[in-house]
This record gives C-alpha cells, sequence and structure tokens, in this order.
C-alpha cells in the first residue's frame, strides 16, 4: 500500500472512499513482492499492481466488493486454483493478497491516512495490519513513526498494541516488508495472529566518489533503482552540477572526510571511481569499517593488488578486505560508461539480492530469489 502513497495520499485528501489490495506473501515465481498494492475508488478507478497483470481483474472485483460490504478479505491466487489460466499465476507462483476497504467512518482510514501522509512526505512509517485472526481485529490498523511512537491499534489487549508496535519498529529500522505471528494477546502463544508490516523508509544512498565520465552514467542508474544519488569529488573543477544534473547532491570535498560526516545505513552503497591511491586508500579505510550494503572500487587488477596492499599497510584487516567489491561490477564484457554503470548496478542487485549473477538460461537457480529473513513475506507465514 504504501508504494502507492503518494496517489492514495491525494485520494484522502478529496475524501474519496477506495478499497486497497495488498501482496502479502509469496511463493514461487510470483512477479510483485509483499506490499505491493492496487487500489480501486468508489468511481472504479484503478491504481497500482500487484501482479503485473495476472490477476489484476480478479482483485478488482474484490475491491469493488469490500466498498461494498465494507469487509476485508484474505485470498490466495496461484497455478492451483481450478481457474488458473482465467486468474491464476501462469508463471507457476502463489501470491496471497489482503483487501481493506478505507472508506469514510472505516476504523482504519485515520491510521492508513497518517500513514500515506507520512510516506508520502519521505518520512519513516510502518503500518501493521491484522492478516488472519479473530473477526473483530480484521479491517484494524496500527501506524509506528521512527521515533518509536504509534497510533492506532487493535482494541484488543493493550500488550498487543505495545507488542506489534516494537515488532514493526525493528521492520522499520531495516526497512523490511513482511508478515509476523503472534498471539492475540500479544505474547508468542495463545490464539495466533498474522500481521503485516509496511514499511516506508527514505530512498536508500548510493555515494558515487569520483566526478568523472563513469560516474555520470552510473548516476542515472542510481537513479533509475530508486537510490538518492550523492557525486564527491574533491576537485571543484569535475564535481559541478552541470556534469552531474540528475545527482541529488555534488559535493566538492575530500572523501574520507565527507564520509566521515554524512550519514550511512545497512542500505548504503559506496562505489569508489576515482582508482587513484591518495583518495582511495584513506577512504575505503574508512568504507571497510562502516556498516553499509555494499562497497566497491574501479580499477584494473593491477590498480587492484595495488590498493589491497596498501589499505594493508594502513592497517586494513584481511576480513574487512573480503567486504571490497573489487575490480567493481558483474564481468558484462563492459566498455563504455554506459555498459560500465550497468555492470555496477548488476552487482549491487545481485548483492542485495542474493542472486548468483550467472544468465538464467540453462540454471537451475530461482528467478526470483528469497530476501533475507524477515524482509519478505512467504507463504508459510500465513495461517
Amino acid at each position: 500500500m504504501l508504494d502507492i502513497a503518494e496517489e492514495l495520499d491525494r485520494w484522502v485528501e478529496q475524501g474519496r472512499d477506495f478499497a486497497v489490495a495488498t501482496v502479502v506473501a509469496v511463493g514461487g515465481s510470483a512477479p510483485r513482492l509483499p506490499g505491493a498494492a492496487l487500489a480501486v475508488d468508489a468511481d472504479g478507478t484503478a491504481i497500482g499492481s500487484v501482479s503485473g497483470g495476472c490477476v489484476e481483474g480478479a482483485v478488482y472485483d474484490l475491491c469493488q466488493q469490500a466498498l461494498q460490504d465494507g469487509l476485508p478479505v484474505l485470498e490466495r491466487f496461484g497455478y492451483s486454483d481450478e481457474d488458473a489460466f482465467a486468474v491464476g499465476l501462469t508463471c507457476g507462483g502463489v501470491i496471497d493478497i489482503l483487501v481493506t476497504p478505507v472508506r469514510a467512518g472505516d476504523l482504519v482510514r485515520p491510521v492508513v491516512a497518517s500513514a500515506l501522509s507520512a510516506a508520502s512526505r519521505g518520512e519513516a512509517a510502518a503500518v501493521a495490519r491484522v492478516v488472519s485472526g479473530p473477526a473483530h481485529l480484521m479491517g484494524r490498523a496500527l501506524l509506528v513513526h521512527a521515533d518509536g511512537s504509534y497510533e492506532g491499534g487493535f482494541a484488543a489487549h493493550p500488550e498487543l498494541d505495545r507488542t506489534v508496535a516494537a515488532e514493526a519498529a525493528a521492520f522499520l529500522d531495516t526497512g523490511r516488508t513482511g508478515t509476523l505471528e503472534i498471539g492475540e494477546q500479544g505474547s508468542r502463544c495463545g490464539a495466533p495472529l498474522t500481521v503485516l508490516v509496511e514499511s516506508s523508509v527514505p530512498p536508500p544512498r548510493m555515494i558515487v566518489f569520483g566526478a568523472i565520465d563513469f560516474a555520470s552514467a552510473l548516476v542515472r542508474v542510481g537513479k533509475f533503482l530508486g537510490h538518492h544519488v550523492t557525486v564527491c569529488d574533491a576537485r571543484p573543477v569535475f564535481a559541478t552540477r552541470p556534469r552531474f544534473p540528475e545527482a541529488d547532491e555534488v559535493v566538492v570535498e575530500w572523501p574520507h572526510r565527507y564520509l566521515e560526516r554524512t550519514s550511512v545505513d545497512a542500505r548504503t552503497v559506496l562505489c569508489v571511481l576515482t582508482h587513484d591511491a591518495k583518495f582511495d586508500v584513506p577512504l575505503l579505510r574508512l568504507a571497510l569499517r562502516l556498516p553499509v550494503a555494499y562497497i566497491g572500487a574501479m580499477g584494473s587488477r593491477r590498480t587492484h593488488l595495488d590498493r589491497t596492499e596498501r589499505l594493508r599497510e594502513a592497517g586494513v584487516t584481511e576480513l574487512e578486505l573480503t567486504r571490497l567489491r573489487s575490480p567493481i561490477g558483474l564481468d558484462l564484457g563492459a566498455r563504455t560508461p554506459e555498459e560500465t554503470a550497468l555492470s555496477i548496478a548488476s552487482e549491487i542487485v545481485a548483492d542485495r539480492r542474493g542472486g548468483s549473477g550467472v544468465s538464467l538460461t540453462g540454471a537451475h537457480t530461482p528467478i526470483h530469489h528469497d530476501m533475507s529473513s524477515g524482509e519478505a513475506g512467504r507463504i508459510g507465514s500465513v495461517a
């Protein structure tokens, strides 16, 4: 739902009633991840997608029904359905979809409205909704903010709200969306509930060090992948806004000094394109000790060997060196800046998703890899 927050926030401001269908869990080769949503308003206008086209029509009908009767519903679609080729996932996957009416007067509307408003402003927020459990809890929601405060709730046991808020805050810390199992009174025992937690966080950062022509292409690819992109170089003649018009920031500063003062997190990717020891060594010495997602450095294999030796002399350990992707990128045979940017981006995606980087043709690896634990709901987590 939060993936279409800007459009839904406008619907709320316009006073529209709508129903939103959200992917809760996936199995097999389903094309969309948990959190993907399709919304339908009272006039029949639809936005978003839950399956890339496979089951949109059936989900559209479920949304219209939810608008009429005001009841949330959990529905499963997959290749085992009798009507698989009519409304099922012909690609062989399975998805569970939660349809929630959000009408004027519905208990869920104020919480959903706050969540959509926060997400559309780029603020970190997580919204939790009961997917399966007692009927009186269905259709309720709880919103958790970055500071740990929360609003809304399930009007059941007070401990349930506190426990769900704490769990949702943990999801929010890493930007995860998925499901959790919890007791109706907030414990790990008792009548089980399945709760969907959707997280909306600011875009992950990509910091590109080295204002070269390859950096310009990487900025464009980074923006395409949804990153907040910063270009940093100590040379003011190269680090200019006209050279990098698509970057969110262009910083003129020594790379290691900028990295010392800027904020990074577990989703940040660092791309070092300077291949100059006086920049690379102090920068990488710092970077390899930070809790970031990816660190890659450009250069030939000879440059790589020289650089790693200099890093060892600077006190970098062998364990820390294992985090360095160098030479940067996957082996695509890239030559142009654009091809090289694609190579780097491919390695970043493969690293994040657990991909092998090999051709899918003839391979026996899954097309869509599982996320890290808790990052994406799985079919087995739905009661």
